[in-house]
């Protein structure tokens, strides 16, 4: 799930694609841990406001197809594609375990090194197919994409507001093994 730009209290939770069909249902990509969880959650608002109640939902192929209350064609479906949807932040459930947070919560988090050095801050996660990256505004200036990983990113806490890199892992720093070789050596 990711923060929407101008609001603190809402975060996506999905984007409508093409309408399925020809009564009003559309294919649905959610950003939630269960897809077929995207009608748990009470009605969804649009962008601009608009609240689209989910009657029914059933997995297909990388995402799910969804029945709104409010769309009733074909014609209403399409004029959805591209449409992101939003809940309020305290609709979701506080109840996480030790390791678990919402994406949307790390977006302002410190970035600090093993050393508690400051790095910079969490400016946005993307996933543009290959995992989750953060992209990081370094705090001497520009920007950085950190591969979400363990290995990278060995420690999240929201509590204390920050995120752990290694520095290596996060492609920020060379690493100094000499066995290794380097851009445009060959090995």
């Amino acid at each position: 799930m990711s923060r929407q730009k101008n609001s603190d209290t809402r975060i996506q939770l999905a984007v409508i694609g093409a309408a399925q069909g020809l009564r009003g249902e559309v294919r649905v990509k959610a950003f939630t841990g269960d897809p077929l969880a995207i009608g748990d959650y009470g009605p969804l608002t649009t962008g601009d406001g608009r609240k689209l109640t989910v009657l029914n939902v059933r997995p297909a192929k990388n995402v799910v197809v969804a029945r709104f209350a409010e769309v009733g064609d074909r014609n209403a479906a399409e004029a959805l594609n591209g449409t992101a949807l939003f809940i309020e932040r305290d609709a979701l459930p506080d109840d996480l375990g030790e390791e678990e947070f919402y994406h949307a919560d790390l977006i302002g988090l410190a970035v600090v090194d093993g050393e508690g050095e400051r790095v910079g801050r969490v400016r946005a996660l993307h996933n543009f197919g290959g995992g989750d990256i953060l992209e990081v505004g370094l705090a001497e200036g520009g920007s950085a994409m950190v591969p979400f990983t363990r290995v990278a990113v060995p420690y999240v806490r929201v509590s204390k507001g920050e995120v752990e890199i290694d520095r290596v892992a996060a492609g920020l720093v060379e690493d100094d093994d000499p066995d290794m070789p380097r851009e445009g050596e060959v090995p």
